[in-house]
């Protein structure tokens, strides 16, 4: 099977790749490299499969509709696994319409170029922000998703819906999955545990906005990755499931932990509340199971053991 990879240089759509790779299908990854974070970083992450025969990198913006189309023509995929977005909710309150042209217009661009090749199944990375400010916990697929709180959060929900549209116009097989914080090896630079990590570990400060009680459903990459993989072999004509680790912790408890593995105490700031940040995410994994036999499998202390260890092993690596 060909599968085309969106985002596949960046930190999940890397270790994607990978399990792609070993699974014995063709790969070609679509990404612009862009500067949300450092794009060197990126380059490394996809640098190991350069010799693989069943791997192809297209450095492409996907806002560009003639250029993905010519692409999807020219590779003619059996599915796509859509990963490419601006991410992070406080950037998009300060460039909404960057986050609107790529995760809007971009997704648009690929799920058109889908229907004109036939692609058998098309796999959309949407995210718990849609729940924006939920009053129900945990959250399930069938609430009402009318309280987004971010341009980002808003965005998603975007590509959820005109995924839908294609799924009932043209027969094309979707499925939205929505990612609840994750984290693990190759984790994003911004995000809470890589960043908190490498401060604690440099004696830095670590700001939080808040009062440290907010509470997140940590997912670690590994189990990301098993309900994705179930996704691509298991096409659905549309559906919308919960991926999440399903074991919360608030940002206090986060710390502790990974002040327990460095051996190290933190140094925090507790500032306001920032603008878009909810105060829970929780998943509902019952509809994944049910369809997709997902279960998460790392708790956070578990995860959050592996991701430190591995931040030192590289920290090593680089040192020597």
């Amino acid at each position: 099977m060909k599968i085309i990879v969106t985002g596949g240089a960046g930190f999940i759509g890397s270790h994607l790749v990978g399990e792609l790779i070993k699974k014995g299908e063709s790969v070609v990854v679509i990404d612009d490299f862009n500067d949300f974070y450092d794009p060197a970083l990126k380059r490394d992450n996809v640098a190991m499969y350069d010799c693989e025969p069943r791997f192809k990198l297209r450095e492409m913006d996907i806002r560009d509709r003639a250029g993905v189309e010519a692409l999807f023509r020219e590779e003619s995929p059996d599915a796509v696994c859509h990963l490419a977005a601006r991410a992070g909710v406080r950037p998009s309150i300060k460039d909404p319409f960057l986050y609107e042209e790529v995760n809007c217009l971009g997704t648009l661009n690929l799920l058109d170029a889908a229907r004109s090749v036939k692609v058998r199944n098309f796999v959309f990375a949407s995210s718990s922000s849609v729940y924006g400010i939920n009053s129900k916990v945990p959250f399930s697929e069938e609430d009402p998703i009318t309280c987004p709180i971010s341009p980002y959060a808003s965005t998603k929900r975007a590509g959820e819906l005109m995924s839908y549209t294609y799924s009932h116009l043209y027969g094309l097989n979707v499925t939205c999955l929505r990612f609840f914080t994750v984290y693990g090896e190759r984790g994003r630079p911004d995000m809470a545990v890589a960043k908190f990590t490498k401060a604690v570990r440099e004696g830095r400060e670590i700001e939080v906005y808040g009062d440290g009680s907010a509470r997140r459903d940590f997912t670690y990459v590994g189990d990301i990755l098993d309900g994705v993989m179930r996704s691509i072999y298991a096409p659905s004509r549309y559906e919308i499931v919960n991926i999440g680790g399903a074991n919360m912790i608030d940002v206090n408890g986060l710390i502790s932990l990974i002040e327990r593995n460095l051996g190290k105490k933190a140094i925090v700031k507790y500032s306001e509340t920032a603008p878009g940040d909810v105060p829970i995410t929780y998943a509902d994994v019952t509809k994944a199971k049910r369809l997709l036999g997902f279960a998460p499998k790392v708790r956070i202390d578990e995860g959050v053991a592996r991701y430190v260890r591995w931040f030192l092993e590289r920290e090593g690596a680089i040192s020597a």
